[in-house]
């Protein structure tokens, strides 16, 4: 299993989820369906399958251009061997051919297991997909996280509460340790300055620091066990960060938190 970024627009990410012995992707948060074929024809692959984390349009958008594109401009090449592509995706995600729930499985290519995790707050119909190679067993694969769980960040509450949104965090960080972090946007400098404002003697938050400034493209470069170390919406029960936002509820801290940074201007 191999994982390979597509920026789509200024920080909007597609993502190649590649099954490297049958040369099989599917495309995470299609937005640019002609950026993602150039870099699908660079690597070699064949898009088999389309999955989408939530229906706002800059993760979505290219859903039906994605079907129409396999479906006609690269008739009869891509149609003769995959009539047509399967859009997995939670109940508002227009476009979708699969409707996908919370425990929800499929298969990429033929090693690859997807399982779904209904992670609601940011919209109602958020649904991370966590990978993994079923030939490797040793390893925990990524999750896909669109724009519930960023790199130092969470999202904003769009559609749900700081309840929904710790719930849908505590999921994510039951994953293993060493699952790597594959999100929808890169905000990392943004998040780790908001961290140095709510933490900053935390060892971990410094590391984020340099990992942001080392890396242009920081996706891909952290672990569920990095974030429960240095993001700080996972985090809502240590005393820096209650103290930071004057509650101890893990709900009042989540929103105080959220608050907070929805006004951060740093």
């Amino acid at each position: 299993m191999r994982v390979v970024p597509v920026l789509v627009s200024a920080d909007n990410y597609a993502y190649l989820l590649i099954d490297e012995p049958t040369r099989k992707a599917a495309v995470v948060d299609v937005l640019d369906v002609e950026k993602v074929q150039a870099v699908a024809d660079k690597e070699g692959v064949s898009i088999v399958a389309g999955i989408t984390t939530h229906h706002h349009q800059d993760h979505s958008g290219g859903n039906k251009a994605c079907l129409f594109l396999t479906s006609l401009m690269y008739w009869p090449l891509t149609v003769s061997t995959y009539p047509s592509i399967p859009v997995y995706g939670g109940f508002d995600v227009p476009a979708k051919t699969h409707l996908v729930e919370d425990g929800g499985e499929f298969t990429v290519g033929d090693n690859i297991h997807v399982r779904c995790l209904a992670t609601p707050c940011h919209t109602k119909d958020s649904i991370c997909f966590h990978a993994t190679d079923t030939s490797i067993k040793s390893q925990s694969g990524g999750v896909f996280t669109g724009d519930t769980l960023f790199l130092g960040g969470c999202g904003r509450f769009f559609e749900g509460t700081a309840e929904q949104m710790h719930a849908s965090l505590s999921k994510l960080a039951a994953l293993p340790d060493d699952t790597v972090v594959y999100n929808g946007h890169e905000y990392t400098a943004g998040n780790v300055a908001f961290a140095k404002t709510i933490e900053p003697e935390n060892p971990a938050v410094g590391r984020l620091f340099k990992l942001a400034q080392e890396n242009k493209v920081t996706t891909g470069l952290s672990t569920i066990g990095d974030e429960k170390e240095w993001n700080v919406f996972m985090r809502l029960d240590k005393v820096a960060i209650m103290q930071a936002t004057g509650a101890e509820e893990p709900g009042a801290v989540m929103n105080k938190l959220r608050e907070l940074k929805n006004n951060f201007r740093g």
